[in-house]
């Protein structure tokens, strides 16, 4: 059977690329590309073998954002209901990895294409791309937390001037603003991408998880899982666990330390 998937995985060496692989419409994401989106987030998260992702686009376009044919032929309700808290909830997964995630702009990012950047740790921007949300232009808000983590991300100022005003960003302003961490040449994001993502599987594996559970936390991004993600590493650890297991086990009371 042909594969049809427009998302791709594959992992090389504890690197794993996700690929858009929608050309033909500069990458745009329709709903069957977003339910593949958060299932392959679902399985990069549990697998062992993947230390970091890079994500990049095919074709000359990163992601031209939400495919403008499949939502606007919605009703308002399914476009509420369905599409935004969708894309909330894919684009949430995604910036929720334990893993490092590192975008590579290799194409313009623009409206839900940004949104779904803003996910990423880091920002590798190819020297040609533009960066902007040209949402209310067409009479719609950006809608995949282009207002919400995305300030949290590149600033209130900034998330102005391209969703209230308009503004795209060149590849050297975006660095300016803090849109992005690093330029490439046009052609050389990938490369670039991978040369970060060996630089990072160089530290620590669980301090670099760790802390970046912390920051995300700290951003106001999934405070409770990472309050209890935490104590529940501690528990899992104590004397108190072991003991109450085996007295589970032995159909016993506890008998706990302190």
């Amino acid at each position: 059977m042909a594969d049809d998937s427009r998302i791709r995985l594959t992992v090389t060496d504890q690197i794993g690329h996700l690929l858009i692989d929608r050309p033909d419409r500069l990458n745009a994401l329709d709903a069957a590309m977003v339910d593949e989106l958060g299932a392959l987030c679902a399985a990069i998260d549990r697998r062992d073998d993947i230390a970091v992702v890079v994500l990049s686009g095919e074709g000359r376009g990163f992601c031209a954002g939400g495919d403008i044919e499949a939502w606007s032929a919605e009703t308002p309700r399914q476009f509420g209901q369905g599409w935004v808290r969708d894309g909330h909830r894919v684009f949430d997964a995604l910036a929720r990895l334990r893993q490092p995630v590192i975008a590579v702009i290799d194409g313009h990012a623009l409206g839900g294409g940004l949104e779904l950047a803003a996910c990423a740790d880091y920002r590798i921007a190819e020297s040609h791309i533009r960066i902007g949300q040209p949402e209310t232009g067409l009479g719609i808000i950006p809608g995949w937390s282009g207002t919400q983590r995305a300030v949290r991300r590149f600033g209130a100022q900034a998330v102005r001037r391209m969703a209230l005003f308009g503004v795209i960003y060149t590849a050297e302003e975006a660095l300016r603003e803090g849109l992005v961490d690093q330029i490439a040449e046009t052609g050389e994001g990938l490369e670039a991408g991978l040369e970060c993502a060996r630089a990072l599987m160089r530290r620590g594996p669980e301090a670099t998880e760790l802390t970046k559970m912390l920051i995300n936390a700290a951003e106001g991004e999934e405070v409770e899982r990472v309050l209890e993600a935490f104590a529940g590493r501690i528990a899992a650890g104590s004397d108190d666990l072991r003991e109450g297991l085996a007295a589970f086990r032995e159909k016993r009371k506890p008998g706990f330390r302190r």
